[in-house]
This record gives structure tokens, C-alpha cells and sequence, in this order.
């Protein structure tokens, strides 16, 4: 599961020229849950970039230290959580990586997982409005996880779903039909996806040094030997 991200450095004008800024990119080496990331929706036929809480808080949510920084793909029609969200309220979370946790036998080893080209990634997710007042309202949400692919299951079993940037406007657009959405929520390619070890400076989430991201050792990646 994941609990943090890398932010930095996103050329996203490049990504999405007709990104409309409503904020600007909240960057962070390493970004914690229960802190604002920015989500990009479709707003009246526009994407928008815009400020949201990360931990998904229906109306009903009484402790907020149970709103839920991920979903499980196979609960999104399930729960109740999750369903109305998963039908009209979706979203993706641009990174540039997110870190995962492999179990070891004294401790946990930190990796970041970002794409072999170091291209931005778009993790899908979903997102609901919590109404403070008739005026006012607090946006919120949850990114939605996978299971991992046989490259990266040795370091962790779920993963963030990657969406693919010629599947952004189906991902985002609400009338998008349910079979549809779910051929979007399988495990990320094998060549996309690589992994290398970083120093355990970031399991602290008050740490917000570029330390954080710096390789101490080599990427795992997929190679094409592997297929044979």
C-alpha cells in the first residue's frame, strides 16, 4: 500500500496543454496522507488542476483519522465508501513517484517507484465533497490500488493504478460505463515501472529534504531477457 509520494519537477503543461490552474502544484519529496495533493478532474469539459485533502471524507465520516488514503480496486462497488465516488467522481494524482516499503527481516527497506523514463506518472483515484456550510466545502480523496505486477510484488503487493495518459478523458469523464472504467484498473505494464532503494530518511513525514529520493542502489526494471 502506499503512503507516500514524490512531487516534484512535473512538466505538466507539456503533459495536458489545456490544463487549466485553479492552484498551483503542491510539491513534495516526500507527501504524506491527511496533507492537501493536487487532483486533476474535469471541470466543464476542462482539466483542472486543484487542491484536495488526501484521505478520501464523506459527509458521514465521524473520526478523521479513518478516511481512507487508498482504495482497493476490487471494493470500488462494493462499499459504500467508494461506490457513488467510483461512479461520477473521479480523478488522477499526478507524481513524479511513490514510495513503497519492502519487508525485510529487521526492518523495512524504502523504494521509489517511478516510470523507467522518469516521465510523470497519473495515479487514478477518487474523489467526494464534504459541504462545511451552504457556501463552503473541503474536497477530498483516495488513490486507488492494484495489484502488483510480477516485476515489483517482491517489494510490495499493491500498487497505485496508473492511468495512461490516451486513457485520461475516459478515466475522467462521468459517463463513462463501468466495464470500461474497470479494463483501466490492472497492474501497470512490466516496462513501465522501475524501483531503486533511497535512504530511510523518508520514513520520517516531516522530512521534506530532495535526500529523500536519492538512489542507494540500482533500479529494478524489467528486461526484455526476462520475457524469454
Amino acid at each position: 500500500m502506499t503512503g507516500r509520494l514524490h512531487v516534484q519537477n512535473l512538466p505538466l503543461t507539456r503533459l495536458l496543454p489545456s490544463l487549466g490552474l485553479q492552484d498551483p502544484l503542491i510539491e513534495s519529496p516526500n507527501l504524506a496522507p491527511r496533507r492537501p495533493i493536487s487532483a486533476v478532474r474535469l471541470e466543464q469539459g476542462q482539466y483542472r488542476l486543484s487542491s484536495v485533502f488526501w484521505g478520501l471524507t464523506p459527509p458521514w465520516l465521524e473520526v478523521l483519522d479513518h478516511a481512507p488514503h487508498c482504495a482497493r480496486s476490487e471494493t470500488l462497488e462494493s462499499r459504500a465508501m467508494f461506490r457513488d465516488a467510483f461512479g461520477a467522481r473521479r480523478c488522477v494524482i499526478p507524481v513524479s513517484g511513490f514510495y513503497v516499503w519492502k519487508t525485510q527481516p529487521r526492518s523495512k527497506q524504502p523504494f521509489l517507484v517511478t516510470q523507467v523514463s522518469r516521465a510523470p506518472l497519473l495515479l487514478g483515484a477518487l474523489w467526494c465533497r464534504y459541504h462545511t456550510t451552504l457556501t463552503a466545502f473541503t474536497d477530498s480523496t483516495a488513490l486507488i490500488t492494484v495489484p502488483a505486477n510480477i516485476l515489483l510484488s517482491p517489494l510490495t503487493d499493491r500498487l497505485p493504478v496508473v492511468i495512461p495518459n490516451h486513457a485520461l478523458s475516459t478515466w475522467l469523464n462521468p459517463d463513462t460505463d463501468t466495464e470500461t472504467l474497470n479494463s483501466l484498473l490492472a497492474p501497470a505494464p512490466l516496462e513501465l515501472l522501475g524501483a531503486f532503494p533511497v535512504s530511510k530518511y523518508v520514513n520520517n513525514p516531516a522530512y521534506q529534504s530532495s535526500a529523500c529520493a536519492h538512489p542507494t542502489g540500482s533500479m529494478l526494471r524489467w528486461a526484455v531477457s526476462q520475457e524469454l
